[in-house]
């Protein structure tokens, strides 16, 4: 960890993300999902859906959430269903073929998929032929590219090597490893015990079927955790030979997650101080072992392709975090999943029940969602490229926009000063840019062009 004797890591001022990091949305849409509404008939969801298969219309995204878990991680903020019944997959899987059927009668299916991406829950609950059920299906309604970068999120603790040749039989190419901490003493505190050589069983295993990425996913500020057992956390992982990793702050929320509640009993949570040092451990360490800093909590090697997609100014945000599939429709199946159009943003029923009913019904299984106005789509773009390029253009965003930039939005650009004075952005003849300093506060700076969070703040995870 950083001390008196060893600097902070080049570019990284922990006294500015101590001053500036305070709750706010995480900009993986905008507006954020806490905008949404369950007033729908306004929204003309179907109609957006149709509108969507415009002439010459641009690639599909697909997103499955796969909600079953067999224990209950007690950090954990993803919308979960704890069972040990393996039947309940392939009752799910039937009524998401149900979804996928009355979702693409209103598509245009011939349009190329270009990313797919299979979430949760842990997806590796579901059996290896109940794998290859859910492949048919895609590949019975969608035409997935040659090239379509199609990821799964993994439990090492619940994985064989029939589920890894399912998944490459199906065409996945990517993994994201759930690791979160190999220490033994705070995988007891966060009730997910796992030894690190179910990590290396399933980097062995996707290697050998052709995996072409691996992520490791890491969480940081969680119960008994300290920058020295991170450190060695950090080291675990570098030593699997990873291509990305998504390097998390804990997020606190027990107003949203009841079970996090059992960490104020239980469990030390580390102070603010620690958590920003077990930050500099893992930028100072990743960094020096050759990955790119993509922003937020994503690392890259240079040659993974989100890295190329940062340097050639193609870089995406989406409901998974930075993506390379700019310009795609996304289309989410199963509870809780968000899909988005063009200017419409819908997300399904967060329970089983509810969601199978609608089903049931012969309906779009939404729950809530939104219209964005011409200003919320300027004000996404604006957003995107603040977190994706990590500078504005003024001139290229007059001529996206449509207004005169520098004028539009000259109020927001001086509320930039204290960021100025403190040197987390710069203003050049060209725009702004953020500075190596700002680029853990890209959430921060985001937020001074975002209305709805400043007219009405939310509660929201802590920026760091």
């Amino acid at each position: 960890m950083p001390t008196a004797s060893e600097p902070v890591p080049p570019g990284l001022q922990l006294d500015l993300i101590k001053k500036y990091s305070v709750p706010g949305p995480r900009y993986t849409s905008y507006p954020p999902a806490t905008q949404f509404t369950e007033d729908l008939p306004p929204l003309g969801l179907e109609a957006a859906i149709a509108a969507d298969n415009r002439p010459g219309g641009g690639p599909i995204s697909l997103y499955f959430h796969l909600p079953f878990c067999e224990t209950r991680c007690w950090f954990c903020g993803c919308n979960t269903v704890i069972t040990l019944k393996r039947d309940s997959a392939g009752e799910y899987l039937d009524d998401l073929a149900r979804e996928v059927k009355l979702t693409a009668a209103r598509m245009d299916c011939a349009r190329p998929v270009t990313q797919i991406h299979f979430g949760g829950g842990t997806p590796t609950f579901f059996p290896p032929d109940e794998l290859r059920r859910l492949g048919a299906l895609i590949r019975t309604h969608f035409r997935p590219a040659s090239e379509c970068e199609f990821s799964v999120e993994i439990d090492p603790r619940r994985l064989s090597r029939d589920h890894i040749a399912a998944l490459a039989e199906i065409g996945a190419n990517r993994a994201s490893l759930g690791v979160q901490d190999t220490n033994p003493r705070v995988q007891l505190a966060i009730h997910r015990v796992q030894p690190h050589s179910d990590n290396l069983q399933a980097f062995a295993w996707l290697r050998e079927a052709g995996f072409t990425s691996i992520n490791v996913d890491l969480i940081y500020g969680l119960p008994l955790q300290t920058p020295a057992t991170f450190d060695r956390t950090i080291d675990d992982v570098l030593a699997l030979g990873p291509d990305r990793l998504s390097v998390f702050s804990y997020a606190h929320v027990p107003w949203i997650k009841p079970s996090q509640k059992i960490f104020d009993d239980r469990a030390q949570l580390p102070g603010p101080e620690e958590k920003l040092a077990m930050f500099a451990v893992a930028h100072r360490k990743l960094t020096a072992a050759g990955f790119t800093d993509i922003g937020l909590d994503h690392f890259a090697r240079p040659d993974d392709s989100l890295a190329v997609a940062q340097r050639a100014g193609t870089l995406h945000r989406n409901f998974q975090g930075y993506s390379t599939a700019a310009g795609a429709s996304l289309y989410g199946f199963g509870i809780s999943s968000i899909s988005s159009t063009p200017d419409t943003y819908r997300q399904n029923h967060k329970s089983v029940p509810e969601w199978r009913a609608a089903l049931a019904a012969g309906t779009l299984p939404v729950e809530r969602g939104l219209r964005l106005t011409p200003e919320d789509e300027r004000r996404r773009t604006i957003i995107m490229r603040l977190m994706c390029d990590r500078r504005l253009d003024f001139a290229a965003l007059s001529r996206t926009l449509g207004v005169d930039f520098g004028r539009t939005y000259a109020a927001e650009c001086a509320g930039l000063d204290d960021l100025v004075a403190d040197g987390i952005v710069v203003r050049t003849p060209a725009g702004i840019e953020v500075t190596p300093a700002g680029v853990p506060l890209l959430r921060i700076i985001a937020m001074r062009f975002d209305p709805h969070f400043l007219s009405a703040p939310r509660r929201h995870s802590q920026a760091i």
